[in-house]
């Protein structure tokens, strides 16, 4: 099928070379005015002013979807979800909300490991009921391709579970990139063998998890109360051996080193980020590996520092715009709302946090080169806004501007 998307009146192209965008760069989102997309078979065949794009060859017989003057742009690329977790931490929130503190929380029975009893204890059937929901919503959100952790198992068969879930849901209907985050916490079952753990999670999970090509990247939370520095390295070094990619839970509560580690273990991206330092900015802006950065958690958890994102843009680091959609700390899926954070509470520029929250997330799952920009080749992955300029996006928060989602050529609200 062909298709001719038509009558944009800001056509957000993010086009480029194949790197993740950095200062300058970071602010060019390709715009053409008057623009539109050919669109064949799923895939961009051609984008441009639309005086040039209607006269292509296939365009006159192509079905038309009339932009009417609207913001056409590339979907959002969640490069940093927990999609399967059986069921919200309500008890977290209302005993924050009252002052608790994260130690109080998890005597109370809350924190990461009620969500692991959830994941273990609840049919797979009923996780996917779950999941697939929360992915129908996203895609009404604007959410056309995401990274989804386990990472709520902490044994053998729930983090298989979760990780052939997210296999199974893949491209149903939005594309999914799993990881590995066995090393998100110690298993409550056996909280003082985090050693162990490592060793066991490195004999036994990531052969079996390669092997059946279950993850394609390999996380660690590495942070007080997770696990240390040492233990962090072991695990990222054993993963690499395996050939998965690598990311890394870093500087989030509590500044370890973690995100110079990332560095150091050419990881494809650093997440959180809030306690970052100036020595862990340049380090980052002298590197491959992108920060990633999720304002909805501190948002979400009243926190009064986010990432220092003007410093890492300053100086020159490549930085993606994330969720962190889970129970405990950022229960939201919207991307738009992200955005929004990101501008009013890290001083980001629109156009930066729009290129931050496709094609550098698109770079940081290692699929830039199918999906986060509007380019021949790549996949149709497209929203038109209810907005006649791009920087309405994020002004208006707390609302859906997302007035339709196609992916791979296919519309889904």
């Amino acid at each position: 099928m062909t298709t001719l998307l038509k009558g944009a009146r800001q056509l957000l192209t993010l086009r480029g070379d194949n790197r993740p965008r950095r200062g300058d760069a970071l602010r060019d989102l390709g715009i053409v005015p008057d623009g539109a997309v050919l669109i064949q078979d799923g895939a961009i065949v051609e984008v441009g002013p639309e005086r040039r794009i209607a006269k292509l060859p296939g365009a006159r017989r192509a079905r038309e979807i009339d932009a009417a003057g609207r913001v056409v742009m590339p979907g959002f690329v969640d490069s940093h979800t927990h999609l399967v977790f059986g069921r919200p931490r309500l008890l977290d929130y209302e005993m924050r909300l009252a002052g608790a503190s994260y130690s109080e929380i998890a005597a109370a029975g809350g924190g990461i490991v009620s969500s692991v009893q959830a994941v273990r204890s609840l049919p797979a059937a009923q996780l996917e009921a779950q999941a697939r929901a929360f992915l129908r919503e996203m895609a009404r959100h604007g959410t056309t391709t995401l990274e989804a952790k386990s990472g709520y198992g902490l044994d053998k068969a729930t983090e298989l579970k979760t990780l052939r879930l997210l296999a199974a849901l893949a491209g149903h209907p939005l594309d999914i990139v799993a990881t590995y985050l066995g090393a998100h916490v110690p298993p409550p079952d056996i909280p003082h063998c985090a050693d162990d753990y490592v060793d066991w999670m490195g004999t036994a999970m990531l052969p079996f998890i390669r092997r059946r090509r279950l993850a394609r990247f390999v996380d660690v939370y590495s942070d007080k109360g997770a696990f240390t520095l040492d233990q962090s390295r072991r695990h990222l070094e054993n993963a690499r051996r395996l050939g998965f990619g690598l990311k890394i839970h870093a500087e989030q509560f509590s500044r370890t080193g973690a995100a110079r580690l990332a560095v150091q273990m050419n990881a494809a991206s650093a997440d959180h980020l809030e306690q970052a330092g100036e020595e862990d900015i340049r380090a980052l802006a002298n590197s491959n590996t992108i920060a990633t950065l999720l304002p909805g958690s501190v948002f979400h958890l009243g926190l009064p520092t986010y990432a220092p994102a003007r410093a890492f843009i300053d100086a020159g680091a490549a930085v993606a715009l994330a969720t962190d959609f889970n129970p405990g700390t950022s229960p939201t899926y919207s991307m738009q709302m992200v955005l929004s954070l990101a501008c009013t509470q890290m001083r980001m520029s629109p156009a930066e946090a729009i290129a931050a929250a496709t094609i550098n997330g698109a770079h940081a799952i290692g699929c830039a080169n199918r999906v986060g920009s509007l380019e021949p080749g790549k996949h149709a992955d497209l929203l038109v806004l209810n907005a006649s300029d791009y920087r309405e996006l994020p002004y208006y928060f707390g609302s859906n501007n997302v007035s339709l989602t196609m992916k791979r050529g296919v519309t889904l609200s």
